[in-house]
């Protein structure tokens, strides 16, 4: 088979099924935008992609509709020169659902079967836009905009012939009428390579190191910001330090925002959630580390006694399975695609997101205690090894899915 992935950062979510088929002796490319710097896997096209400039005069809601279908045309363009200077006629097109690539690729190549990437669909009401009332808009006009976000997805969905969704709970984002087309097959954990390990050691940037032993409660996420209860973390952290004066608190994550708003005042949210807390916690004991290398980030989780993974109703990110397959203690938030994982007091632990003195109170109980907790450690892992192991579960599955089996 000719297979081609449409993927703006690609490899992205298929980082491991992209090189996976083509060891199966398919012939596997790749089309991305031209400012993509991530190493590919398999031959990769490329299409320019500059910044769209819509005039929201015009385009009032409209504007992410105008922005994917400049990014389709671009992507059909270079598709085009695939097909007609390159001889290049894929029978399968798997493409990222979220921005638009795929939109007239079927027109390219009617004859080819359409995949998307189902991840979210947006929801003015009822996932994460409005979730928590700190940072809800009041105006109508935020649920408009959000609905007229779906146009695209909308229209993806409705040319595809089938769909792949990680979790139960992204796929049930989407509208009954797309529904019966999105298979459930989670991106994978490589539960071999991310393991437990009791000679683990985790050095952070500026040369701290920690242990299997230590007192290590860690927090994760891309950027730090609210979507990842990176404020209900901090409000809650100067309480666990007191409790627990030998703990230490390592925090990954950049400045910058990758979902919901950017903050006023020229600020990013890590300073603003630290500035209201930063004189009742000890500067030598919490350690932001910036975004960290891959083999960083599993020896903290190795290492963790405790790992804090909070999120809004939204995508779900590997990193909490990460911290479960590497035998973290996970305390997680009581939201939707949390709690598809995480059964409190089984493999896990779960709060409010937005109780602060509950989750100050579960992570100085998962620090203080952590012989009582070893059977949720064990459960966690047993239950990313069961049930999203790359290897054996994940990666066959996906490859069934491309390849038509499923």
């Amino acid at each position: 088979m000719k297979i081609l992935f449409v993927h703006q950062n690609f490899p992205g979510q298929f980082l491991h099924l992209a090189p996976a088929l083509a060891a199966r002796g398919h012939e596997v490319l790749a089309l991305t935008d031209a400012g993509n710097e991530r190493p590919s896997p398999v031959p990769t096209f490329r299409y320019r992609s500059p910044e769209p400039r819509p005039d929201p005069a015009v385009t009032r809601f409209a504007t992410t509709y105008a922005q994917m279908t400049d990014r389709a045309h671009r992507a059909a363009r270079a598709a085009l020169v695939l097909r007609d200077s390159h001889g290049f006629h894929p029978d399968v097109v798997y493409g990222h659902g979220g921005w638009g690539e795929t939109l007239f690729l079927n027109d390219v190549w009617p004859d080819a079967r359409l995949l998307v990437y189902a991840e979210l669909y947006y929801a003015a009401h009822g996932l994460d836009v409005g979730f928590d009332p700190e940072f809800a808009s009041t105006e109508p006009e935020r649920a408009f905009s959000v609905i007229a976000r779906q146009g695209h997805q909308a229209l993806m969905m409705a040319q595809a012939d089938a769909a792949l969704s990680p979790t139960e709970f992204q796929a049930d984002t989407f509208p009954a009428c797309f529904r019966d087309k999105i298979t459930i097959i989670h991106d994978g954990i490589d539960t071999a390579r991310v393991a437990p390990d009791p000679h683990a050691r985790a050095v952070l940037p500026s040369g701290v190191a920690f242990g299997p032993g230590d007192e290590l409660l860690t927090f994760v996420s891309r950027n730090l910001e609210p979507y990842r209860g990176y404020h209900s973390f901090m409000r809650a952290l100067p309480d666990v330090l007191r409790a627990r004066p030998q703990a230490q608190a390592v925090i990954v994550g950049g400045d910058d925002v990758s979902y919901g708003a950017r903050p006023g005042g020229g600020q990013s949210w890590k300073e603003i959630f630290l500035d209201e807390v930063r004189d009742r916690i000890d500067p030598a004991r919490v350690h932001f580390t910036g975004r960290v290398p891959y083999a960083t980030f599993v020896s903290l989780m190795q290492c963790a006694r405790a790992h804090c993974y909070l999120s809004v109703p939204f995508v779900l990110s590997w990193s909490m399975l990460e911290a479960m397959s590497a035998g973290a203690l996970v305390v997680g938030s009581r939201t939707p695609p949390v709690e598809e994982l995480i059964t409190d007091g089984v493999n896990g632990r779960l709060v409010n997101f937005f109780d602060t003195a509950e989750l100050a109170e579960t992570l100085v109980d998962a620090l203080a205690r952590p012989l009582e907790h070893r059977h949720l450690r064990a459960a966690g892992r047993a239950h990313i090894v069961e049930n999203y192991d790359l290897q054996s579960l994940c990666l066959p599955r996906a490859v069934d899915f491309v390849e038509g089996r499923i």
